[in-house]
């Protein structure tokens, strides 16, 4: 990337020098760029030695909260980055970087000129926006995700073949405990209704499995984290507002792999 990121905005970045009152990190997509995350920034908790949390050549996902033009300066924070939004930056730079990998393996297959190989991706970028949805919808789709692209004819059959073998999406899983307790004499047909009020979502599979009395677990499967993520949040919030509604007893937590 070019020019300086957003204010923010999530970026990858290495510690490149530590000081003991914060450090100096390289933005990994904007080109090696520094910016600096003071040790106020590092974490929610009063820092007695930075060196406790930081060390150098280390990778970060940093929320950028203060940019000044004008002088180049980058200010981060660490403290400010949750964990949903720190797994979502990274898994999104692990696709970025294994469709930029197959599509460097379908040129070497096909022998492709750097004129193809310019022409290609500038044609797969203006129909899916980017490399990474380019190559996962050729996964998904094939041959017929190519319709209507000029690509040179030995590239396309390559890229085709190579997604074929090598890509496949990511599956993101998340799994949580639902506890439900109704004090109704029609109790069990209560609790069967707070479980069908969830939705179903259209990028995600939602179970609920029966675990023995009053538990529940949720299990969640989706392409990528930050679908996972919403769909359990919706299907959560339906069933407590749904239990609430019915004076039933309602508790969730989240279940680590």
């Amino acid at each position: 990337m070019e020019g300086l990121p957003e204010q923010d905005e999530l970026v990858l970045v290495s510690v490149k020098k530590i000081m003991p009152y914060g450090a100096f990190c390289t933005l990994d997509e904007y080109g090696g760029k520094e910016a600096f995350v003071h040790i106020s920034e590092v974490a929610p908790r009063w820092i007695k030695n930075i060196h406790e949390f930081l060390h150098e050549g280390q990778k970060l996902v940093a929320k950028v909260y203060h940019v000044d033009a004008s002088k180049g300066q980058i200010d981060l924070s660490l403290k400010r980055v949750t964990e949903s939004e720190k797994k979502a930056k990274m898994e999104g730079a692990r696709r970025e970087k294994r469709a930029e990998k197959l599509f460097e393996v379908a040129l070497k297959v096909a022998k492709s000129t750097k004129a193809e190989a310019l022409t290609a991706q500038t044609a797969l970028v203006e129909k899916y926006g980017s490399i990474v949805d380019a190559i996962e919808a050729l996964a998904e789709g094939g041959e017929a995700a190519l319709a209507g692209i000029r690509i040179e004819k030995g590239l396309a059959k390559a890229l085709v073949e190579v997604t074929a073998k090598s890509m496949r999406k990511a599956k993101a899983e998340l799994n949580g405990l639902l506890s439900l307790t109704s004090y109704s004499p029609d109790g069990v047909e209560e609790i069967k209704q707070a479980l069908l009020s969830s939705p179903k979502p259209q990028d995600a599979k939602v179970e609920l499995l029966y675990l023995g009395a009053p538990h529940y677990q949720i299990r969640v499967v989706a392409e990528d984290y930050k679908a996972a993520q919403k769909a359990m949040e919706s299907t959560v919030q339906s069933i407590m507002e749904e239990a609430r509604k019915r004076q039933m007893s309602a508790e969730f937590s989240k279940l680590e792999k």
